[in-house]
């Protein structure tokens, strides 16, 4: 049976109207499990208007009040953990125990959004000057639009809507349509937590439907999280319809092994990093940096014993590494990246295509190793989103530290070592957004915030964390006198604190 989903809008189950259709694939056999309408401009309009609607009543909710309704949803999505881990896995392909972790660095997203009363407090100066106060005080944009990847159903949109609803918003999104099934039962969570109808729809849809989102003036700001070319586009277009915009693209990750590091567990490491969830993480390690040729040997021993030991499986099989690709045109793109690397003349010391895949029809594809890649090599330059881990030898510490520095992306970077001058400088130095010492996949945690710089981030406010109520937020400044009953007449210059 091919299930048929819908929209969730104005707290209700609404099934397309525009004709449009997209598949929802099941990765492990190729077959398409459901429908998913996609919206015409119409409807998104139509969601916007439900969620301007909403808004400022949820607005005026008191931010502890705003704040129980986090709990209550924390408390159900806790008691939903397994069902929503397999429904998730079951639509992207990754194995359920990383669905569990998918929705569990979302659930403390909200988790950190519960604290809202005290996030939202202002400023205040007593007696700024002759019986003037100022204060200021953090008040909601109205709506904010998302629009979210399909490689984290639950993460992504938890980290956007969360800190959005919160603070005062009402939030549109704009989920995958490879695997929409888990946002739009989050969204039904919110609602039995007692979220008010329209404060959070999901809407479905391709190009009209981002679009809609992108230049309806009713909606104040844009969260975006996908591809390079497609955050500059969305930030380029929400930006110049006055919108505030968050835009985060691609990565191409490093992980510098230094001499002293332990080798055993910089190997460990790189496999977790490169090759969970089939290497579809905007913080997968891609690019290994071994310094100098001895550390590069004793680290290739130890990585192609380890790959060789991964076991790809059907995502539901639990002694499964990791599991299928999301669909076919992501499988197609990794087994091109391999054939432009063996042409560039990078050495494929593992060959995933070699692999036999666990179930007929899926996507899958085993882990591939390139050694002695080189930084004009494409496979190098571009993100291939897949279980591809690249290895560039260096020959000292400052020719590894210009890797990811002169790259073009500047997402995530990793150095293992065992000597803390190094790892200082490292951090200190090194042009990206997040740094991981002996941490080989450095997301922060909730209550800090996760953004990349250079071409993996468009926006100067990072996601969660204070960044994003700053984000979702905009400040009011109040001067206020209390005058007495002497009049004092007009003034004719610029008034001071003196």
């Amino acid at each position: 049976m091919i299930r048929e989903l819908t929209h969730f809008i104005g707290g209700e189950h609404l099934s397309g109207s525009s004709g449009a259709y997209g598949e929802v694939h099941d990765p492990n056999t190729g077959q398409v499990q459901a429908r998913v309408p996609l919206a015409s401009a119409e409807e998104a309009r139509a969601a916007i208007a439900d969620a301007t609607a909403a808004q400022p009543g949820w607005a005026s909710w008191n931010p502890q009040r705003r704040a129980r309704v986090l709990l209550e949803f924390l408390r159900l999505a806790q008691a939903e953990r397994e069902s929503l881990a397999r429904l998730l896995s079951a639509e992207h392909g990754k194995t359920i125990a990383d669905a569990h972790g998918d929705l569990q660095r979302g659930l403390e997203v909200v988790e950190f959004a519960a604290g809202i009363p005290h996030l939202l407090k202002g400023e205040f100066t007593d007696n700024a000057g002759g019986g003037i106060d100022v204060y200021s005080m953090r008040q909601p944009l109205g709506v904010v639009a998302g629009i979210t990847p399909f490689n984290f159903p639950a993460m992504i949109p938890l980290w956007q809507a969360a800190p959005a609803i919160a603070c005062g918003n009402a939030f549109v999104l704009k989920p995958s349509e490879r695997d929409p099934s888990v946002p739009v039962r989050l969204a039904e969570l919110f609602a039995e937590a007692g979220l008010p109808p329209g404060v959070l729809n999901v809407v479905h849809g391709a190009k009209d439907t981002v679009r809609t989102l992108l230049t309806d003036p009713r909606v104040a700001a844009a969260c975006f999280v996908g591809s390079t070319a497609v955050a500059e586009q969305v930030y380029t277009t929400a930006t110049s319809h006055g919108k505030r915009a968050q835009c985060f693209g691609g990565a191409k990750n490093h992980l510098i092994v230094m001499p002293d590091a332990d080798l055993d567990q910089a190997a460990d490491a790189l496999v977790g990093a490169g090759y969970g969830s089939a290497g579809e993480r905007c913080m997968a390690i891609s690019v290994a940096v071994p310094v100098g040729e001895g550390t590069a040997e004793a680290l290739l021993e130890r990585l192609v014993d380890r790959i060789g030991k991964l076991r790809v499986g059907r995502s539901d099989d639990p002694a499964a590494d990791f599991g299928p690709l999301v669909g076919a045109d992501a499988l197609e793109r990794v087994r091109g990246y391999l054939d432009i690397g063996v042409a560039e003349g990078a050495e494929l010391v593992v060959d995933g295509r070699t692999a036999a895949p666990p179930e007929p029809g899926g996507f899958f594809i085993g882990p591939s190793l390139f050694d002695r890649v080189t930084p004009d090599m494409r496979i190098y330059r571009e993100e291939i989103f897949g279980p591809v881990l690249s290895v560039v030898r260096t020959d000292d510490y400052e020719q590894a530290l210009r890797l990811p520095s002169e790259h073009e992306y500047g997402n995530g970077v990793a150095i293992f070592t065992r000597d803390g001058d190094t790892a200082r400088d490292f951090t200190r130095r090194v042009d990206t957004g997040m740094v991981g010492v002996n941490v080989p996949i450095p997301v922060p945690v909730a209550y800090h915030s996760f953004g990349g710089w250079k071409r993996s981030m468009f926006g100067d406010l990072n996601q969660f964390g204070t960044d994003s109520i700053r984000f979702f937020t905009r400040t009011k400044t109040v001067t206020s006198r209390w005058p007495s009953g002497t009049r004092q007449g007009a003034s004719f210059t610029i008034p001071t604190m003196d």
